[in-house]
């Protein structure tokens, strides 16, 4: 009898404890394998209990998670997604088609001030804001200090001197030259793009001319030819990404390597066959030029079919945070885009040349902001990879490429 009467009591105290219902806001990664975002969601989460974050993990390639992004967009009653993680190129096509909130009414100019200049240029669309730059990005060039200080041998600046330092001090199959982003794929167009402008070169001119045909650029590809045609580089490199690269240099197995920033930190974990005698210049390029690396990195926007705005803005809020920036860096390596944290001394303690880094990313230069940009790389990219493999003279090659952009240009 008793145990009736107290029912009554308990259900009334079930009912007052019940949980406060969660806003919910999903979004879209890449592999995760620092654990940076999931470091950061955690924190967020304690932080602000009436959030919670679901974070899907997509693949690897940037490419694919795009094409996920767009099929969420465009399918009827599909997968939505809050909050964007966006590669920096997107920003154009997604904007230009009405799937991203605008962010001016949040993000205001003076907070702006305290990003990356080129991070936050790349993050505007028609003088409109759109994404929240958490991580920069910019092409480095990776060396064995101990191999080429036991040659006497400085870092190399020029494509001449890195060929031939290449040349030197390689001993394959167990020792290449150079490694590099080979795959037809993004990665390769920015590598290309580096030894473009490099040479002098541009992608697209004034009024979007076509230049990717140029002398410069034919001078770039000629150079990056050579490097597999004559052995500096495996020909393994003709499908390798950023990831295969990093794996054969952090092997002990290249004396040069062309990549992210994201490198340094694997590059020197316990388990590395290199650590400690890794250092980073900038990319090589001609005589009397300066250097040029690819802008790229992620950012943080919003969808424009979000029923919650004001929550997605405070987990961006908190992923670009300062807090929020050194917890990915302490995690994952991953680079800061506020300029604030390239003097932070730990991360400095961790990271020397991030001074060094600092002066790269300032420097570093977009590609074309175009909301086409993705069918005019993939255009690219068949045949940079055709002339990498020695199936197209490189010449021939790019005024095939060119051909077909202008075409892109005119739909």
């Amino acid at each position: 009898m008793a145990r009736w009467k107290t029912l009554p009591l308990l259900l009334l105290l079930c009912s007052c404890s019940k949980p406060i219902p969660k806003t919910v806001l999903r979004t879209l990664s890449g592999p995760d394998p620092g654990g940076a975002m999931r470091g950061i969601i955690y924190e967020f989460e304690r932080l602000n209990p009436d959030i919670r974050v679901e974070c899907v993990e997509g693949p690897a390639s940037t490419d694919e998670r795009e094409a996920l992004y767009a099929a969420s967009f465009q399918a009827q009653g599909g997968v939505s997604y809050d909050v964007l993680q966006m590669d920096i190129i997107w920003v154009p096509r997604f904007a230009s088609q009405g799937w991203l909130r605008p962010l001016d009414d949040f993000f205001r100019l003076a907070e702006q001030g305290q990003f990356l200049p080129g991070d936050i240029v790349g993050s505007r669309y028609r003088g409109r804001i759109y994404r929240v730059p958490v991580q920069s990005d910019g092409g480095l060039l990776y060396y064995r200090k101990d191999l080429l200080k036991e040659a006497g041998i400085e870092p190399p600046r020029t494509f001449q001197e890195l060929s031939e330092a290449a040349a030197r001090l390689q001993k394959p199959p167990l020792l290449w030259g150079y490694v590099f982003q080979g795959k037809p794929y993004e990665g390769l167009v920015c590598n290309f793009l580096e030894a473009v402008w490099g040479q002098g070169g541009v992608f697209l001119g004034p009024d979007n001319e076509v230049r990717i045909d140029g002398r410069p650029a034919v001078a770039a590809l000629e150079w990056m030819r050579a490097l597999v045609r004559d052995g500096l580089a495996p020909a393994e490199v003709l499908s390798f990404d950023e990831e295969d690269a990093r794996r054969m240099f952090q092997d002990g197995r290249a004396v040069f390597m062309r990549n992210w920033p994201y490198a340094w930190s694997l590059l020197h974990e316990d388990r590395s066959s290199v650590k400690g005698r890794v250092g980073v210049v900038p990319m090589v390029r001609g005589p009397g030029r300066g250097p040029c690396a690819a802008l790229g990195g992620w950012g943080f926007g919003i969808s424009a079919a979000s029923k919650h705005p004001e929550a997605a803005w405070r987990f961006i809020q908190f992923v670009a945070s300062p807090e929020g920036q050194k917890i990915a860096y302490m995690t994952g390596g991953i680079v800061p885009t506020r300029k604030e944290l390239f003097l932070d001394p730990d991360i400095v303690r961790k990271s020397p040349h991030y001074p060094e880094l600092f002066e790269v990313l300032s420097r570093a230069k977009l590609r074309p902001r175009h909301p086409a940009y993705g069918r005019m790389s993939k255009a690219l990219q068949v045949r940079l990879g055709a002339a990498l493999a020695g199936k197209e003279k490189p010449e021939a090659a790019l005024k095939a490429a060119a051909a077909e952009i202008r075409g892109i240009l005119k739909n």
